[in-house]
């Protein structure tokens, strides 16, 4: 199986280490600034990649940092310190040297996760979320890694290492403590698997010739956003709204200064086709957010990477470069890409950061370690481009660059208009609409935002056409869907269906046996009994991001409950109140009811609060944020009554009980030391 390596740490142990230099010197600050600065110009919406890279650079993000943008950008210490407050992996003092997040996903749970974690804080003497005295290290959680198929995983400084266990963690310890630097970790610590499981249209040809690109130049526009329509493309986020039509009415809006976005903020919990995609078929992706450009007449482009996959960050960056160099992207795309597909030059995924074209399904990825010049150059891909045609068609040539923005942990800027926040550089709240992303979003700019997998299907529509599309799927939902399975499956990964498929058909794919929940489109979606396994996967029945985690008969259902409630409350952003105080509300009934002390009346109560999240909340999140738990307790009404205290009210707070350490100290235990009953 060949390995290939997306990125590597840019120095040996990552941050300087808090103990070494406590207050970083202002001359360093100064530097780290000045570089970010001139590779990322001093637009001040550009301030959160800022701090980005103030963060990885010093574990923390300094006070003489913050006062650098202020001074060199439009920004004001409030705006700063609003981003570093808001977004999980930015701190303001400082996190450990290696500064290690184990994914606390259910999937990861289901296999061990807490237990790993208290082993890796035994060896390390350090306590979680608490950098140790000396400054070496620091343990924490985060959401979800994206590694949910080759779990239990972990982040250290940014990196992912996959497929814990105990003689790993052990090993880890040992690499912390005596300050191995990454690089010289073993390298198949960081090896991350494709793990596609299933291909079909959209997966199944791994060569990268540019056809859909062909076909905008040659029939133009017009022609290439009709195949689109025929095609009955949706959304693959999980929304479904028509692709066609919303790339329309961003181009209709009449206005020059268009804006494309790549959502590749993969944060629902249980998902990861995107990150296989943008490691696969990073390719076919730009090329569709460059097809897309071409037709709503847009110039400047985004991929949003959410922060867990920031390790391919120098892969995406590579495979831009190349592309520029190709004529594909940047200058006059249509005018110097004909030379490139007219004399068959080679647009396979070979770049300089060791990504080639012949990444396939079963291959590994190595996220954090150094890349060979031998391993390049065995890896060179021997593909090229078989499209020429005619190229006369075209509209004309466009300018069109992608710019890559790091996200830095924060579950709501999935959501297109929190996610435009976040690329104007603020706190990634959603916004109030009207007026849409496509007539009024980045900047104020006409902003059209898709996911991922839809970009990838729309370039592989404009080189099939609309009908191959529909040769697969429903009247309502064409094509096929990829999704990432994992849980109780003996082959967990991605799978990529037919639209239509039932979960039941899934499940044989998967391996997966004595079944009793599932989990569709992540802990925001649906969670279904075994009476509902001959339900499809569509948006006329059961739409889906992409997440798809299997329950089996062992499993308490009441754990997946916790831990989806509170995820919600950590990724809450705290506008509204029904979300940001409903979902804490839930969360401690849950674990009243856990602890044995709840009633038939806080069950009630949770359905109540449930409601009016659904009926109130700003956005989405909220809306979806009480479903596992209203659906569990309608579906498996068991995993609550059994643990019921009483069936009439409980109090959640036991005064008496709290009184005890006062009876302690007092020496007292007597009847009249306690509460009336």
């Amino acid at each position: 199986m060949h390995q290939v390596i997306p990125g590597a740490p840019a120095t040996g142990l990552g941050p300087a280490a808090p103990s070494d230099r406590p207050d970083p010197a202002p001359a360093r600050i100064a530097q780290v600034v000045e570089r970010s600065l001139a590779r990322l110009g001093r637009r001040p919406e550009q301030v959160l990649q800022h701090l980005i890279a103030l963060q990885q650079a010093f574990s923390f993000v300094p006070e003489a940092g913050i006062r650098a943008l202020t001074e060199r950008l439009d920004v004001t210490r409030a705006q700063c310190l609003a981003a570093i407050d808001f977004y999980a992996f930015l701190h303001r003092t400082p996190r450990g040297q290696y500064n290690i997040l184990l994914s606390d996903n259910i999937t990861d749970r289901m296999l061990g996760s807490q237990r790993l974690m208290q082993l890796l804080c035994e060896r390390l003497g350090v306590d979680p979320g608490v950098p140790r005295a000396d400054g070496r290290v620091s343990v924490d959680v985060t959401s979800c890694t994206g590694m949910c198929d080759q779990a239990p995983a972990l982040l250290v400084n940014g990196f992912a290492i996959t497929r814990l266990d105990e003689d790993r963690m052990r090993h880890i310890a040992a690499l912390v403590d005596t300050r191995v630097p990454l690089q010289h970790w073993p390298q198949d610590y960081f090896a991350v698997s494709n793990h596609v499981q299933r291909s079909g249209l959209l997966l199944r040809d791994l060569e990268v010739r540019d056809a859909g690109l062909s076909a905008l130049f040659e029939r133009g526009g017009d022609a290439v956003l009709a195949e689109i329509e025929r095609s009955g493309l949706r959304g693959r986020g999980g929304a479904g709204f028509t692709t066609a039509l919303k790339w329309r009415f961003c181009r209709e809006t009449g206005q020059p200064q268009k804006v494309v976005v790549c959502n590749a903020d993969e944060g629902e919990p249980g998902t990861f086709k995107d990150r296989v995609l943008l490691t696969a078929y990073a390719d076919l992706v730009i090329e569709g957010m460059t097809l897309c450009a071409g037709i709503v007449g847009a110039r400047e482009g985004f991929i949003y990477l959410r922060g867990e996959y920031r390790y391919l960050l120098e892969h995406l960056e590579a495979v831009l470069q190349r592309r520029r160099e190709l004529g594909l992207l940047g200058k006059q795309i249509g005018a110097s890409a004909r030379t490139a597909l007219r004399s068959g030059l080679s647009v396979g995924r070979g770049t300089d950061a060791g990504i080639n074209a012949g990444i396939g399904p079963d291959m590994d990825v190595i996220s954090g370690a150094a890349q060979t010049g031998d391993q390049t150059s065995n890896q060179t891909s021997n593909q090229t481009s078989a499209v020429r045609g005619r190229l006369d068609a075209v509209d004309g040539p466009f300018d069109f660059d992608i710019q890559i923005h790091l996200g830095a942990g924060a579950y709501i800027c999935g959501e297109e208009s929190a996610l435009i926040e976040s690329l104007e550089g603020k706190r990634g709240v959603t916004r109030k609409r009207p007026p849409f992303p496509v007539t009024a979003g980045y900047l104020n700019r006409p902003t059209l935002v898709n996911n991922v997998e839809t970009f990838l299907a729309a370039a592989r529509v404009a080189e099939h056409g609309g009908y191959w599309l529909r040769s697969e799927g429903t009247d309502l939902s064409a094509g096929s869907k990829i999704l990432s399975v994992s849980g109780d499956c003996a082959l967990p990964g991605v799978y990529e269906v037919p639209f239509g498929t039932s979960v039941r058909e899934l499940l044989d794919l998967c391996g997966a046996q004595s079944v009793q929940a599932v989990q569709v489109s992540g802990a925001a979606g649906s969670t279904l009994s075994a009476e509902e396994l001959d339900r499809v996967l569509a948006f006329e029945d059961l739409p889906t991001a992409g997440a798809f985690m299997v329950f089996g008969q062992q499993r308490d259902l009441l754990e997946m409950v916790r831990n989806f409630a509170g995820f919600f409350v950590h990724e809450s952003c705290g506008f509204c109140t029904p979300c940001r105080v409903g979902g804490v509300l839930l969360r401690d009934l849950i674990e009243k009811v856990a602890s044995g002390r709840a009633s038939a009346h806080d069950l009630e109560e949770m359905r109540r609060i449930g409601d009016l999240m659904r009926r109130a909340s700003h956005c989405g999140l909220g809306h979806t944020a009480p479903n596992h738990l209203l659906q569990t307790l309608e579906k498996f009404p068991w995993i609550y009554q059994t643990r019921l205290a009483s069936a009439e009210y409980t109090p959640a707070f036991d005064l008496d009980a709290a009184l005890a350490e006062a009876r302690r100290l007092s020496g007292r235990d007597d009847p009249g030391a306690h509460l009336a009953s």
